[in-house]
């Protein structure tokens, strides 16, 4: 069945099709040749029937008349119980009975029998109804041959008309699929264009609506969102390099520096500046180490614990000295479930953006809210244009005030906030703090209901 698989698709819908005509009008033409043949049988029989019902009324009624009288093509004889012919029609035999003893038996019976035609000088096989009248038997031949005729003759024309009506059936069906698949070749040869760099991304749309147009519709989609994938890559390794590059250069700048400068070097400040610039490399390549592996667990389930929000909270501020950092906790418990590191993660990250641009004082606080816990990190610094609050959560943006590279980060942070709160089910927004200038962000986590006796694993590392 190999070559099945190496013709063409729109030539294998042809030959199913053309199959199953071939199937469908080959069981027609035999049933019709069937159901013309019984019902010319069934005139037959119901003729003779009656020419011999007729012959069998004169006999009982004593009137025989020398040559019989019938009404179509048959012959008649009247037959005695000592199988001697006593009358016929005209062109019957008067000598010798058309059925032979023992046929005649099951004639009388009720049997319908075919005999040969040379028995009658006539070609062709001949039906015999036998209808009895007192002791004697009417018989009642009539030759099949006309209808056999008949049944032949259609027989010849159904095997010759078919193979023609079955290549013309072939020729619409071939020109019917064409033009079906017509827009899966534009949609291929969209495809392959599209693949080879030679227009946009977009395939063209069948002006029908049906499924082809839902299947262009669906690939447009897919291929948009592939785009906008490719675009979000290229920008995401571009902004990486050009983070990369920055403490590189610098630190190639000052090695150069003080390689000319030789024993004027002042080895220890050189040390210290490439110590930040090596402190720096390694915390934007974990935080792209860390958008990597989000990126790749998105489609992945959680390994989630049961986490107590307020030990974490505690646990991180305790890092951070006081003032600037204060943590305000419930004394009921607030559950949530996911992965610790990451929480903490989340946590820290928003609480060190907010460290490095407050005035005075940063808060954490932790509550309830509805069927959610509520985190929320607020500094008194100048906070961030309502129109800036949705962009600072794209990687690698910072924000005009926020550009010296010494003060701020690389402008992954609140990236990384958002992936790790998205794949807890949870969101997070910036507000404005209340009361007094300064930004607040929140974090709301679904909460969860955890046993008293439950295994509880609470990370205070980090």
């Amino acid at each position: 069945m190999r070559w099945w698989h190496r013709i063409s698709l729109r030539a294998r819908l042809m030959l199913i099709g053309v199959a199953g005509l071939a199937a469908g009008l080959a069981v027609g033409g035999v049933v019709m040749v069937y159901a013309l043949a019984l019902a010319l049988q069934s005139t037959a029989d119901n003729e003779a029937r009656q020419s011999a019902e007729g012959v069998a009324a004169m006999v009982e009624a004593g009137r025989t008349p020398q040559p019989l009288p019938v009404i179509g093509d048959v012959r008649v004889q009247v037959v005695d119980d000592q199988h001697r012919v006593l009358a016929a029609s005209i062109d019957a035999d008067r000598l010798v009975a058309v059925l032979y003893p023992e046929e005649m038996q099951r004639a009388r019976k009720g049997e319908k029998l075919f005999i040969p035609g040379d028995r009658l000088g006539i070609p062709g096989p001949v039906r015999v109804v036998a209808e009895p009248a007192g002791p004697n038997t009417v018989l009642v031949a009539k030759s099949m041959a006309d209808l056999a005729q008949s049944v032949r003759l259609l027989r010849n024309i159904l095997l010759l008309a078919f193979p023609v009506l079955l290549v013309a059936l072939a020729a619409v069906a071939w020109r019917v699929i064409g033009l079906t698949l017509r827009p899966v070749e534009a949609l291929r040869t969209g495809a392959e264009e599209i693949t080879g760099g030679a227009r946009p991304g977009q395939l063209p749309l069948p002006d029908s609506h049906d499924e082809i147009h839902r299947l262009a519709v669906t690939l447009n989609g897919m291929l948009d969102r592939l785009e906008a994938a490719r675009a979000r890559q290229r920008a995401f390794v571009a902004d990486a390099a050009h983070e990369l590059r920055s403490p590189l250069t610098n630190m190639r700048t000052q090695l150069e520096v003080a390689q000319r400068l030789g024993e004027r070097t002042d080895w220890p400040a050189v040390a210290d500046d490439l110590l930040l610039d090596t402190e720096r490399l390694s915390r934007l390549v974990d935080d792209l180490l860390l958008l990597a592996r989000a990126d790749d667990a998105g489609t992945r389930a959680l390994r989630t614990v049961p986490v107590e929000l307020g030990e974490l909270v505690m646990a991180l501020a305790e890092r951070y000295p006081s003032p600037p950092v204060t943590a305000a906790v419930p004394e009921a418990s607030l559950w949530i479930t996911g992965e610790p590191e990451a929480l903490a993660r989340v946590i820290a990250n928003l609480v060190d953006n907010a460290v490095r641009h407050t005035r005075t004082t940063v808060r954490v606080e932790v509550s309830a809210d509805g069927p959610y816990h509520l985190v929320t990190v607020t500094d008194d610094g100048p906070g961030i244009p309502h129109a800036d609050r949705q962009r600072v959560f794209d990687r690698f943006t910072r924000l005009d005030n926020a550009r010296a590279r010494d003060a701020g980060g690389a402008g992954l942070g609140l990236a990384i906030v958002r992936e790790l709160v998205r794949r807890h089910g949870g969101t997070v927004r910036l507000a404005d703090a209340s009361p007094g200038p300064g930004l607040r962000a929140e974090v709301r986590l679904p909460a969860a209901s955890v046993p008293d006796d439950a295994g509880v694993l609470v990370n205070r590392a980090g």
